[in-house]
């Protein structure tokens, strides 16, 4: 779903104070971005889950339902674009406020001011307010008895889990409805219209496939970032007498270069393989210019997140055992905040991967066990280990003469716990890098003390 209006990020905070509407998008000095916004649901593109026939959000825009929403979602995936679109709906009164200069003392006055436009028979108050998760609880708070009357539509825009961030009261009492990035083909679609449409450029310049690549590459499902760019290079074109963006003329625009990667191609391939070797090889600068690539690039950070959760036990493993905490705890913190943020995070653990001793005895271990069960080898359970809790499982003898660990001192009984075939069997071997020094020494006293072995 497109979306425009709200800042791109904390360094961009819209106006201060309660503004009433969205002005501009008729005017053609305004940024593109303004005047290419949806005026109904009709025109919003992506975000299919969220307007099919007979959804709330459909039925608060149409039906003239009077639900509080929380959208939330990433910057330029449709959260101002929603909030315009139902302000117009059934002739409400629109009051926008931005959690980054509000205070209670804002949200009061316009509460008030709602309450007596209704008493004299006046429009209702539809609220917006962005990036609601910089309210403190007090803040949130304030909002809960209007909320409750509906004395206000609540429409609260957040790009922070609301879960975390936000009151539970507030949530229970709104509709929370959860915006994905948009497409490249959603993407795509816009940048047609903005060409094309009088609302845009009207046709006043074309934009070759190269520099329509890279634009989507940009976007990375931001709508207002590509129109950014868009209207940057459309500029820049027309100003020196030319008709066509070319890649060139976009990179210098936008003071990006464009990065050589096919996410469906060898570049994809490539790119990810040369991360993984060099994280493998210690080259931890190295590994940061890959993974600046794949996130210039507009890789899926999940897919990144994936290969570093893999490679922290293939290439890592019980070296470090906190490496696998690294590259796991970067993965939720990419589900929790996003990007572009959530860039960081993937960079710790890169260089927390990078950095750490290396082994490969893990998935060494795993597969030569797999193999030996894909070639037969994988003999009964030994009496003693089977299970024990059930009618007759004595007469079998199963789980007869079993020696519980902890009733001996050493914590560690000598006693047969592979099938016949697999006695003596050592799949994992440590190495001498890292915590795997004190992990070898220690193994090798666990299995002379369970296989009986006096040393």
């Amino acid at each position: 779903m497109t979306l425009f209006g709200e800042p791109e990020s904390d360094s961009a905070p819209p106006p201060a104070g309660p503004s009433d509407g969205f002005s501009g998008a008729d005017d053609p000095n305004s940024p593109l971005a303004v005047r290419m916004r949806p005026r109904s649901l009709d025109e919003v593109l992506g975000q299919q889950q969220l307007l099919g026939p007979g959804s709330p959000l459909r039925r608060l825009v149409e039906g003239d339902a009077p639900m509080s929403l929380i959208l939330y979602g990433p910057p330029g995936t449709g959260k101002t674009t929603l909030a315009t679109i139902v302000s117009t709906a059934g002739n409400r009164r629109f009051v926008q406020l931005s959690a980054l200069s509000a205070g209670v003392k804002d949200v009061r006055s316009v509460i008030d001011t709602a309450r007596r436009t209704l008493e004299h028979g006046g429009r209702p108050t539809v609220l917006f307010i962005d990036e609601i998760h910089r309210f403190s609880k007090t803040q949130q708070d304030s909002l809960l008895a209007a909320v409750e009357a509906r004395t206000v539509t609540l429409v609260a825009a957040t790009t922070e889990n609301p879960y975390f961030s936000l009151v539970a009261p507030l949530l229970s009492r709104s509709l929370l409805l959860t915006l994905q990035p948009l497409t490249d083909d959603d993407v795509s679609r816009l940048v047609d219209r903005a060409l094309t449409d009088q609302r845009g450029l009207g046709g006043a310049v074309s934009l070759s496939e190269e520099a329509r690549d890279h634009l989507l590459r940009m976007a990375g499902g931001d709508a207002r970032r590509a129109l950014t760019a868009l209207e940057a290079a459309a500029g820049s074109v027309l100003s020196g007498g030319g008709r066509e963006i070319s890649l060139a003329a976009l990179e210098q625009a936008v003071d990006t270069a464009a990065v050589r990667y096919d996410r469906d191609g060898d570049q994809h391939y490539d790119v990810v393989s040369a991360f993984i070797k060099s994280i493998r090889g210690s080259d931890v600068d190295a590994a940061l210019h890959y993974l600046a690539r794949m996130i210039v690039a507009g890789e899926d950070p999940r897919f990144i997140a994936r290969r570093l959760v893999v490679h922290a036990s293939e290439d890592i493993g019980m070296a470090d055992p906190t490496a696998l905490l690294a590259a796991t705890a970067a993965a939720d913190a990419l589900a929790l905040i996003g990007m572009p943020e959530a860039r960081i995070n993937l960079a710790q653990a890169t260089i927390h991967l990078a950095l750490a001793p290396k082994s490969n005895a893990v998935i060494t271990a795993i597969d030569a066990a797999i193999g030996d069960v894909r070639a037969g080898s994988a003999g009964s359970v030994p009496a003693p280990l089977r299970d024990g809790h059930y009618a007759g499982a004595k007469k079998l003898g199963h789980a007869q003469k079993y020696q519980y660990p902890h009733d001996l001192p050493e914590g560690v009984a000598a006693q047969q716990y592979p099938p016949d075939e697999l006695v003596g069997r050592d799949y994992y071997l440590p190495g001498q890098r890292g915590a795997e020094r004190a992990i070898g020494e220690r193994l090798a006293k666990l299995r002379a003390m369970i296989r009986g072995i006096r040393r």
